[in-house]
């Protein structure tokens, strides 16, 4: 806005007026991009034109003039890997087959300029860094085409033996690798495995090998992509392969048995020295070094068995007895010997444990008949009383059985008959049943218990072995009352026998059972009467207190009739002086105020508690005045008596002769404890 205004007077001339002032754009901005730097990805192996990022840029400056109009892009730096559109700002490959395991990362400057990209123009720059990501265009390839490794005999599956490693430029997923064996002569006894960590193939032992049988082995390894590209397929396969040699070295191996397990017999009772069987094993090693044989003797503590150490023939040391074990079992140890410690067996056996193999030996002990059978249970017949003319039964009194022992090939059949010296025994006969059992008959009738009670029927046993063993065996056999009908009634004799009457000895023992019942009564009642006499007897030499118990109960403490409550005061304690009694008097005190219940006063608390007043105001005084409660032992106390009045019984230096100074009171205990003389005066 303005206005004219006269110089002099300063009054304006002429209304305001309104200028507008349009400012006019010129080319003073150069373009800018979006970003100061840009990054990007592309595949390795792109084709030319592969677009690989578009970068745009702006211009401050009015467009109306055409200061911004028609930015063109160029690339200051890159060429001629990529290029970039003019006009778009696209940035694409511009050589094929570009390989990221040759070059990864591509610094790349892109230029806008304005005015269309005539002289006079601005521009502005930014950086573009572009990288290459990889594909599977790469197969695993092996450094060398042959591996040598070694493995020992004594190696266990499972162990390493050793690592290949096949080389693939390519990272990520498309560099993983796997690794078989596809060929060779140890694919049964090895394995190979991949370690995904180190990318590595790690040879393992599948199976145990031996130097002695096979010395070397080959193994041909393969290495192979997991994942494959099919767009590069064409460049051939990706896998490899590569030969393993492998060699077995020599160790030091324990002995082998020919046999896993051996089992031997030998007969029972055989003589010591006996051979039971032998154990053989051998040095694998190509030295094939002596063996040394032992016996572990903890699978032989009674040490019945002793083996030679240099031909394992194991022998008995003592007979054996079937019928305590019919089997033993041992183990055997087979240890190496080295041909330098010939002479060092003991030390050698300590020093190379390690080297030994064990084999367990079953040694079955072979039966001989020398049991002879006997009866398997203690068997007792019963036969009931007949007359001569009653019919004999076809019953058995008893059947019988036996047991062996021995084994059944020296045992049954058993065979029973009568000893020779009876076989026409009148009372009884054996029948042989054949099947290893016997019934017991008897011959005749009228068996009386009044004539014998008792029978003893010896039974010859013999068995079926080689040679036959025989036995004897004596059955009881009772005569017992029955009813009539054969049931056993009683077999007691003497039973039988007093239904008749008493014999004359039955009435003098049962008369001597009568005194001596009076005796006894007559001595318990003597006894209970010199109880009621007086206890203490003033002899001589023997004197002493005795307790005498009464079984006479008190009424309780509501028991107040039965007798004079007055009794318990002490008159002497009314006047407030209670003397010591227990100790001899030196002196005299001041009786002491407090409660005193009157002379014929029948209040037992109020006593009780001037008592306990006076006793805890006394410092001189121990506390006698107390309450003691002795559990009553009982009769027969193993605790025996507390009572301290028996020390007059013995034998002491001490003098009592005080005793007789204290008054009437101590009188008692001055005759008890006082001194002989003192005794004799009394009296």
């Amino acid at each position: 806005m303005a206005q004219a205004v006269d110089r002099d007077t300063n009054r304006p001339l002429e209304p305001p007026s309104e200028f507008i002032v349009k400012v006019q754009d010129i080319n003073d901005n150069p373009p800018e991009f979006l970003h100061e730097t840009y990054h990007a990805n592309v595949p390795e192996r792109s084709n030319v034109g592969t677009s690989v990022i578009q970068v745009t840029a702006s211009d401050a400056d009015d467009p109306t003039y055409g200061n911004s109009a028609k930015l063109v892009y160029s690339i200051l730096e890159g060429q001629p890997y990529f290029s970039v559109e003019a006009q778009t700002g696209i940035i694409r490959t511009a050589l094929p087959n570009m390989d990221r395991e040759a070059k990864e990362e591509y610094h790349v400057v892109i230029q806008a300029k304005d005015m269309g990209g005539h002289m006079g123009g601005l521009s502005g720059t930014t950086k573009v860094t572009i990288t290459l990501t990889d594909v599977n265009d790469n197969p695993p390839k092996f450094p060398q085409s042959v591996y040598q490794m070694s493995v020992s005999e004594a190696a266990v599956p499972g162990e390493e033996v050793g690592r290949v490693k096949a080389k693939d430029p390519d990272i990520g997923e498309n560099g993983l690798v796997t690794y078989n064996i596809v060929d060779g002569d140890g694919m049964e006894l090895f394995e190979i495995t991949t370690d995904y960590e180190t990318q590595e193939g790690v040879v393992k032992l599948k199976k145990p090998v031996d130097f002695e049988t096979k010395r070397a082995y080959s193994l041909k390894v393969e290495a192979a992509n997991v994942h494959i590209d099919p767009k590069f397929i064409s460049n051939g396969p990706f896998k490899d392969t590569v030969t393993v040699k492998i060699a077995v070295e020599d160790a030091d191996e324990p002995p082998m048995f020919l046999a896993p397990s051996y089992i031997h017999e030998v007969q029972e009772n055989a003589a010591a020295g006996t051979v039971v069987g032998r154990v053989h094993a051998k040095d694998p090693d190509a030295a094939n070094s002596p063996i040394r044989y032992s016996i572990d003797r903890h699978t032989d503590l009674d040490r019945f068995f002793t083996i030679n150490p240099e031909d394992g023939f194991i022998k008995t040391t003592k007979p054996l007895d079937r019928e305590e074990t019919a089997w033993l079992n041992i183990s055997v140890f087979a240890a190496e010997i080295r041909k330098a410690c010939i002479y060092c067996l003991n030390s050698l056996l300590s020093d190379n444990r390690h080297q030994e193999a064990k084999v367990p030996v079953a040694i079955r002990v072979l039966d001989v008949n020398d049991n002879a059978p006997k009866f398997a249970a203690p068997y007792e017949g019963f036969i009931c009383e007949s007359d001569q003319t009653k019919p004999l039964s076809n019953q058995p009194i008893v059947t019988i059985s036996a047991d062996d022992k021995d084994d059944t090939a020296n045992g049954p059949r058993f065979i029973f008959s009568l000893p020779p010296e009876i076989i026409h025994n009148p009372n009884f006969t054996v029948r042989d049943n054949r099947d290893n059992t016997a019934g017991v008959y008897a011959r005749r009738g009228g068996f009386s218990r009044q004539k014998q009670d008792l029978y003893l029927l010896p039974i010859v046993i013999s068995d079926g072995g080689v040679p036959p063993m025989s036995s004897t065996n004596t059955l009881t056999i009772k005569v017992c009352g029955c009813d009539v009908h054969g049931v056993l009634l009683s077999c007691n004799a003497e039973a039988y026998i007093l239904n008749a009457g008493l014999s004359t000895g039955a009435l003098i023992a049962i008369l001597a059972c009568i005194v001596i019942l009076l005796v006894i009564v007559v001595l318990f009642v003597t006894l209970r009467r010199q109880k009621k006499e007086p206890l203490i007897v003033f002899e001589e030499e023997d004197v002493r207190e005795n307790i005498i118990t009464y079984d006479d109960e008190g009424g309780g403490e509501e028991d107040t009739e039965a007798f004079d409550i007055a009794t318990l005061q002490n008159p002497d304690g009314i006047n407030g002086f209670i003397p010591r009694k227990d100790i001899k008097p030196e002196y005299q005190y001041m009786p002491r105020p407090g409660l005193r219940p009157a002379p014929n006063s029948v209040d037992v608390d109020d006593f009780i508690n001037t008592r306990i007043q006076e006793a805890d105001n006394d410092p001189t005084a121990p506390p006698y005045d107390s309450i003691q409660i002795y559990g009553y032992e009982g009769r027969g106390s193993v605790a025996g008596s507390l009572s301290s009045l028996e020390s007059a019984t013995t034998d002491s230096d001490l003098d009592y002769d005080y005793l007789q100074n204290w008054g009437p009171r101590f009188k008692k205990l001055a005759d008890l404890y006082g001194s002989k003389d003192t005794f004799d005066d009394d009296s």
